[in-house]
């Protein structure tokens, strides 16, 4: 089963669910990664508005 990236969230996971945002709107077209570890002292993660640690997709087709 390929990861998938929410297009609501940019969480990325293996199910038909974001485990993140409960969104059904998820893709298997996305590019580039960054992973969260602190979303409390990550500036990465205030740009992309992570609010849980975890793998995020850059790009979403």
């Amino acid at each position: 089963m390929k990861e998938k990236a929410c297009k609501n969230c940019r969480f990325i996971s293996m199910g038909n669910i974001c485990p993140n945002c409960k969104s059904s709107v998820l893709s298997e077209d996305w590019a580039g990664l960054v992973i969260v570890l602190d979303v409390e002292k990550s500036e990465i993660s205030r740009m992309i508005g992570a609010k849980t640690p975890g793998k995020y997709a850059i790009h979403i087709r």
